[in-house]
């Protein structure tokens, strides 16, 4: 990043291995996305909306503890929770009318801290407001998708 552009590029790349299962690379990691043997998956890892929100989970833990050391409010323990509730009926060409995503997603998150009431309202306010996968997830992102020959 610099003063010129303070734009980061992200960027990862992935392989299909099978009908369910992705292996994807980010940086020098590799990990794997998959669907439950319920849902014809090998269950050799996290369904994509897991892999969502479980992204935004770690996004909250860093900005949490960024905001928090920016306001002086030690945090001895952070845990997030979050769960989403999603109509797959669209992804499975049943119902067009549905959205395809999350209908709903709910996040708790329980410090343990000296802080008062007022200071981690101030808080939860502020690391809502600052977190990068929030703001993606609460707000419409231009994406542009091509599918193209190999």
């Amino acid at each position: 990043m610099s003063k010129a552009d303070p734009t980061e590029r992200f960027a990862v790349s992935a392989e299909s291995e099978s009908e369910t299962k992705t292996v994807v690379e980010a940086r020098d990691f590799e990990f794997v996305v998959d669907e439950p043997a319920a849902l014809g998956g090998t269950n050799e890892g996290p369904n994509p909306v897991e892999y969502l929100i479980g992204a935004w989970a770690g996004c909250l833990n860093v900005v949490v503890h960024t905001v928090g050391e920016e306001r002086g409010i030690d945090l001895d323990n952070v845990a997030i929770h979050i769960e989403g509730d999603l109509d797959p009926r669209k992804f499975l060409g049943i119902d067009e009318t549905t959205r395809a995503g999350y209908q709903e997603v709910n996040v708790r998150i329980e410090v343990e801290s000296d802080a008062d009431e007022e200071a981690l309202e101030a808080l939860g306010a502020a690391v809502e407001e600052r977190c990068p996968v929030g703001d993606n997830i609460e707000n419409p992102t231009p994406t542009d998708v091509t599918l193209e020959a190999a």
